[in-house]
């Protein structure tokens, strides 16, 4: 697994880490992508391009700074610590994606288009950030999750805010605040805007049929359905 190591303080670059065995602990983000030029890579460390003027550099220096505050050393940023010009890195690290936010010591969702704190907002209600196919594993793997906006000003974290989150995003409550390796459900991800609706299958029933969604090459496989496993029109009440 490759980490960020949060210390980004004097001239020096960002570092990334590779950790086999034994790894850290650290946090991880949950974001929404700008344009993929704006975003920090892994390329872009690597080569040690300049990346202070990229919008997404504030975004990795808002994660790095918190997770210190929180007396972690390493972040995970799925922009910057996978080499997505190897599709076997790539296809390895969607495989074990739930997995890593899972073992995550603290999720960090970012909503950046939430302008204020306080979860009765109506922009975090409105948020993007729980539109994305992602939103599922982020939410519902890692323990911890705290809400910050576009700011990096804290809303609240995922206990304290399942009732709304739930409202939002029709999981379960219970769901939200245990872990779900215990469970298995059906979650239906319903839509009023004539979007698709998702149907994610994750459990212990399941597995079959996730390993065989996760394990099919990258090449034929939609990154932003992962673990989705049909698309159904279901009428709104």
């Amino acid at each position: 697994m490759r980490l960020l190591h949060c210390d980004l303080s004097g001239e020096a670059a960002p570092v990334l880490e590779e950790f086999y065995d034994e790894i850290p602990p650290y946090a991880i983000l949950s974001h929404r992508w700008g344009k993929a030029t704006e975003e920090v890579s892994f390329k872009d460390i690597e080569t040690g391009a300049d990346i202070a003027k990229k919008e997404g550099y504030r975004k990795l220096q808002y994660c790095c700074q918190q997770a210190l505050e929180d007396g972690f050393k390493y972040v995970w940023i799925d922009t910057c610590c996978i080499d997505k010009s190897s599709s076997a890195e790539l296809s390895e690290a969607i495989n074990s994606m739930y997995n890593w936010y899972m073992r995550s010591q603290v999720c960090y969702a970012y909503l950046n288009d939430a302008s204020c704190p306080g979860s009765g907002n109506s922009s975090f209600r409105k948020s993007a950030w729980f539109t994305r196919g992602w939103t599922l594993q982020e939410l519902i793997a890692p323990e911890n999750v705290t809400f910050f906006d576009q700011y990096w000003r804290y809303i609240g974290d995922k206990h304290d805010l399942a009732l709304l989150v739930s409202e939002i995003t029709r999981i379960n409550p219970e769901v939200l605040t245990s872990r779900v390796t215990k469970h298995s459900f059906v979650y239906k991800k319903r839509s009023c805007d004539n979007r698709l609706t998702t149907v994610y299958l994750l459990g212990n029933q399941l597995d079959r049929g996730a390993d065989f969604l996760l394990n099919l090459p990258i090449s034929s496989q939609n990154v932003a359905t992962l673990l989705i496993s049909v698309t159904t029109n279901i009428s709104c009440s």
